[in-house]
């Protein structure tokens, strides 16, 4: 297992993306927004993102002054906005309940609003150099293949999935540290979902799903569909909102501007996008009112705009 860990830890040295947020100068704030945004989102659609919001928020304090809607205006199309309202909820509990300063302990940033086990050990472990157990999609695909044989883990994250991410973490900190974005970045640059690159692995002769003639998988994961959805029309609504100056009148979603005898300045392009979706009213009605639920959204002066 040493020979394993020095191997892949090695690999990682000689060949890891230079990423913002891995930079020994990068707050704790801004490992805190990079694990967030990442989420279910491709580092290449994160990345100008994190920047912006670095530059305008470079601490928890600048963006918990700012209204809630300002922190979805900024999400722009990184997609699952509710996680911008979870990072300003957070960042209001950072400064009521922490000084301002981001925790560094796996309890205390699972308590934050919107922060989960894995984002919590993730920054723990990356900010602030803890010995924790970080199990994301990647460590999971890599853990299977190599341990445990098989082509995928199980679809969803089982205790025992947790026992041996436990059972392969390094002793020390350091080590632990770096054997976790190790595993990680071997899931996402080799050890993929679709088309592994078992030639560039630096472990494969160790891999017990290679050595297992790599067996199937035992279920097809299901893609996330987007034209068409629901998800589809709520970003597009959402889209309108962000460059609105004034509460949107819910009429406007549904009938062209010239129907209602009078333009949209500057929401004209994301309007003319969502109407062309030719969404059944009965769709749209539920994205309207799914946004309010979520709180992306907020009724004021007869329309609907980001919250307050």
């Amino acid at each position: 297992m040493e020979l394993l860990r020095r191997r892949v830890n090695d690999w990682f040295a000689g060949i890891a993306r230079d990423l913002p947020w891995r930079k020994p100068e990068c707050s704790p704030w801004g490992v805190l927004v990079s694990e967030i945004m990442l989420q279910q989102t491709p580092v290449v659609r994160v990345l100008p993102v994190w920047h912006e919001w670095l530059k305008r928020w470079p601490t928890p304090a600048g963006l918990a002054g700012e209204p809630a809607g300002e922190a979805v205006r900024s999400w722009g199309r990184l997609g699952y906005p509710r996680r911008a309202l979870r990072l300003h909820a957070a960042a209001t509990a950072i400064v009521q309940e922490h000084g301002g300063k981001v925790p560094d302990t796996y309890a205390e940033l699972l308590a934050l609003p919107g922060v989960g086990s894995y984002t919590a050990a993730a920054v723990a472990a990356f900010a602030y150099g803890r010995r924790e157990t970080v199990v994301d999609t990647n460590i999971r695909r890599v853990h299977a293949r190599l341990i445990s044989g098989t082509a995928l883990p199980a679809p969803a994250l089982t205790a025992a999935e947790m026992r041996l991410a436990a059972a392969l973490l390094p002793e020390d900190d350091d080590t632990s540290v770096r054997w976790n974005a190790a595993v990680m970045e071997l899931g996402a640059l080799v050890c993929t979902a679709r088309a592994p690159k078992c030639i560039d692995c630096p472990v494969r002769d160790s891999c017990a799903w290679l050595a297992a003639g790599e067996p199937p998988p035992s279920y097809v994961p299901k893609g996330q569909s987007w034209h068409g959805t629901d998800r589809q029309v709520r970003g597009a609504v959402l889209a309108v909102l962000r460059l609105a100056d004034a509460p949107v009148p819910p009429d406007m979603f549904h009938r062209e501007p010239a129907d209602l005898g009078y333009a949209p300045e500057g929401i004209s392009v994301p309007l003319a996008a969502l109407h062309r979706l030719n969404s059944a009213p009965e769709q749209l009605d539920r994205a309207l009112a799914g946004l309010l639920a979520d709180g992306l959204a907020e009724m004021h002066d007869g329309g609907l705009r980001l919250p307050a």
